[in-house]
């Protein structure tokens, strides 16, 4: 029987650990302070616009390197 109890106990102290980390996890996400919809509209635009710049950046050095690449093609070819 001694074992039967152990498991018993074992089982309970495991429920009572899950019980609070969900008691933890409800009081951590009363800590959370939300933006408010016009930052995350402005963050929004930011992360837009640098996105924008970055690909025509990326897009700029493709296409020089292609161009430079065609012209070294073409006068090793010659």
């Amino acid at each position: 029987m001694a074992e039967n109890e152990k498991k018993a106990k074992g089982f309970a102290a495991f429920f009572r650990k899950i019980a609070k980390f969900f008691r933890d996890c409800k009081g951590e996400v009363k800590k959370i302070v939300w933006p408010t919809p016009k930052a995350v509209f402005k963050n929004t635009g930011i992360v837009l616009v640098t996105i924008l710049i970055l690909g025509l950046f990326v897009f700029a050095l493709d296409t020089g390197f292609m161009k430079l690449l065609s012209l070294v093609m073409n006068v090793a070819a010659a």
